[in-house]
């Protein structure tokens, strides 16, 4: 293990087809794990990542397990090539449950089956067309949350993701969300976009979705990490499976303090962040947050090399 390097995971919004191709061409790992979650969910999930179609791939119950296998992958790899251990751990939303599946506290068949039917529960819970979600460039966090208890007007609108300085993304009533937008641009925000998404995920419209989790939960067997993980929900390593149990839950329906996630993992002394994931979101933002840090994304030969060599240094 390497007391300085971290890992992080990336949760939905990395995903896009032909992801982790190149890597998959040289590492067996990569299809091995899309094959192991496939099997569970009987659903061939390496196709969807491969060939799409878009719609399908995006749709939030196929999303979590495709970002699940190809974060888990990506680990493998890095460990199979002697990349080091981590000695902690995050991961961003559905990220968390990669991580917490990486560090030994789920098992991953188990939690491939689990974040299927998060994203369904999510699905079910916000009729198509009602939710949205909405990413507010260039104001602060105070700014964003009085602007959305501005546009709330009786319906949701909340701060859920704070994802970098000056990047907050915003979920809640469409209408409201509408509203919020337009409020955002008045108050000089960079940018105020909706985002391409089919849940309005982190906000209070998720808490019937997290009452199903929090029964589908007690069935699925959790232990205590081997390696620590920070959780989305308080910035905190749980102390106990029942306390991960709640933290998973109440992540459903409240913001994901990034941010603080990043600021925390320094704190315990990381120098070294490497993304394991499809993409490199997690390494801009992080770039945003800490430019003292050192972030490394692992997807494809090239970058997993660059990765290996200054991790092994």
């Amino acid at each position: 293990m390497t007391a300085t390097t971290g890992i992080i995971f990336p949760g939905q919004g990395s995903q896009s087809i032909g992801m982790l191709a190149a890597l998959a061409e040289h590492y067996p790992q990569v299809k091995e794990t899309f094959e192991e979650a496939s099997d569970v969910l009987q659903v061939d999930l390496w196709l969807l990542a491969s060939e799409g179609p878009a719609e399908e791939l995006n749709r939030t119950e196929n999303t979590q397990p495709v970002m699940l296998a190809a974060g888990m992958a990506v680990y493998r790899v890095w460990l199979s090539q002697g990349g080091p251990a981590a000695a902690v751990m995050a991961g961003h939303s559905l990220g968390e449950y990669t991580a917490l599946s990486a560090a030994g506290s789920l098992d991953f068949t188990e939690v491939a089956r689990l974040v299927a039917a998060r994203g369904r529960f999510m699905q079910e819970a916000v009729p198509a067309g009602k939710g949205a979600m909405a990413a507010v460039l260039g104001l602060d966090d105070d700014a964003v949350r009085t602007l959305c208890a501005n546009a709330a007007q009786g319906e949701g609108a909340e701060a859920v993701n704070f994802n970098s300085p000056g990047q907050v993304v915003i979920a809640g009533d469409r209408a409201a969300i509408e509203r919020a937008i337009e409020l955002a641009k008045e108050a000089g925000a960079r940018r105020a976009l909706m985002l391409p998404v089919s849940v309005p995920s982190h906000c209070a419209l998720m808490r019937p979705a997290a009452e199903k989790l929090a029964a589908m939960l007690e069935t699925v067997s959790v232990k205590l990490p081997e390696i620590p993980v920070i959780h989305n929900v308080d910035v905190d390593i749980a102390g106990s499976a029942d306390a991960i149990r709640e933290k998973l839950v109440q992540q459903l329906y409240q913001p994901v303090r990034w941010v603080e996630t990043i600021q925390a993992m320094k704190q315990r002394g990381i120098e070294t962040l490497v993304e394991a994931g499809p993409a490199k979101v997690l390494t801009g933002l992080g770039k945003r947050i800490d430019k003292t840090l050192t972030f490394l994304p692992v997807l494809d030969p090239a970058s997993l090399e660059k990765a290996l060599e200054s991790c092994n240094a």
